[in-house]
């Protein structure tokens, strides 16, 4: 099952590059840039990675943003992740990068993008990894702010494909930010948001009606609220689940209670992604296979999770096709017979495989 994990080809579509900062790298880039960080040892930094709450996760996230500073800190980043991803057999990625971060820090746009845009072409020459970015809008800034967020992605359309809202749910409704996202969508961008995750029901219904969210990052409270499952299930709207985040956020005690095989045999477009891994103890292999030693996942669950990220992703028709053939060589070559079936019987497509053994 390792094995099959690790070499299934998957899409990745919900991971934060600033959360992809390894302590490794936090600490070489504090020296090189002249940044002090309040540990005196490299061994000292990791050990507080092993945060307690959501709060001490932000202290160490916001002390780790703090050392990118030049276009190279943020190709470096960037790129790490992109060849980490490409090793563990994801073909296509779509990051979330936070500007507004390094903005009020005094580091230009433009350095923050052209750092990450460089390593996304470099890394698909060199990997084959194609990917997707994504400016988050943080909700716990004001409207004012994601406007001029905004307005400062404008003339990068070609290298931001969407807009998502993110950051810890807490009183922070979606809705605040409808303007914002009634511009993102007038502009051209794909609107993703984050609901869900700890927050109300009411948040994703919220991102559905008022941001016209196109997927829902997290989304594990929709079990709560049954005609939510359902408008869910109809739609057929992506939920990008991230397990290990999810138990060390606190939103799960552990693994073992963790709602993913629910929401999958509920027929929810479920899909396993990593957040924020050099935090949250993994990236997206080492989430599926928590899943799978908690929960044991059948070998077609999987499967089933690696094909939604595919579908789900923001990318042309004729390449998910091409992307889900090689997914469906992967399963055969494991000794699984895939047969697809959709509900008028139609067995030509991949939507609702089922997978059993020779």
């Amino acid at each position: 099952m390792s094995r099959f994990i690790a070499n299934m080809p998957k899409a990745e579509l919900h991971v934060h590059i600033e959360g992809t900062l390894e302590p490794e790298m936090m600490f070489d880039k504090a020296d090189r840039n002249r940044i002090p960080l309040p540990y005196d040892s490299l061994e000292e930094l990791i050990a507080a990675y092993n945060f307690r709450n959501p709060q001490t996760f932000l202290d160490i996230y916001y002390e780790g943003t703090a050392v990118l500073r030049h276009q190279r800190d943020f190709y470096d980043l960037t790129f790490a992740y992109l060849k980490k991803a490409a090793q563990q057999s994801v073909r296509h990625t779509e990051m979330f990068f936070s500007p507004q971060t390094h903005v009020e820090r005094g580091i230009w746009f433009e350095t923050v993008l052209a750092g990450i845009s460089r390593a996304q072409r470099d890394a698909r020459k060199e990997f084959g990894i194609s990917s997707h970015l994504f400016m988050g809008i943080q909700r716990h800034r004001s409207v004012e702010a994601a406007m001029e967020a905004l307005k400062l992605a404008l003339p990068f359309k070609e290298e931001i494909i969407g807009v998502g809202l993110d950051s810890i749910e807490g009183e922070l409704p979606p809705r605040k930010f409808a303007a914002a996202f009634q511009l993102a969508r007038r502009e051209g961008f794909q609107v993703v948001a984050h609901a869900g995750e700890a927050g109300s029901t009411e948040y994703i219904w919220q991102a559905l009606d008022v941001l016209i969210a196109q997927r829902i990052d997290h989304g594990v409270s929709c079990l709560l609220d049954e005609t939510l499952m359902k408008r869910l299930r109809m739609e057929n709207v992506p939920l990008t689940v991230c397990p290990l985040s999810n138990v060390k956020m606190r939103v799960f005690e552990n693994m073992a209670t963790h709602n993913i095989r629910q929401l999958l045999a509920a027929g929810l477009n479920v899909s396993i992604n990593s957040d924020y891994p050099a935090y949250c103890g993994g990236y997206i292999n080492e989430n599926y296979q928590a899943v799978q030693d908690a929960l044991d996942l059948s070998d077609s669950e999987l499967y089933q999770m690696a094909s939604n990220s595919i579908s789900a992703a923001f990318l042309p028709e004729e390449e998910k096709e091409r992307l889900l053939i090689e997914l469906e060589a992967h399963a055969r070559s494991s000794h699984l017979l895939i047969r697809s079936e959709s509900a008028e019987g139609d067995t030509s497509g991949f939507k609702g495989a089922r997978l059993s053994r020779f």
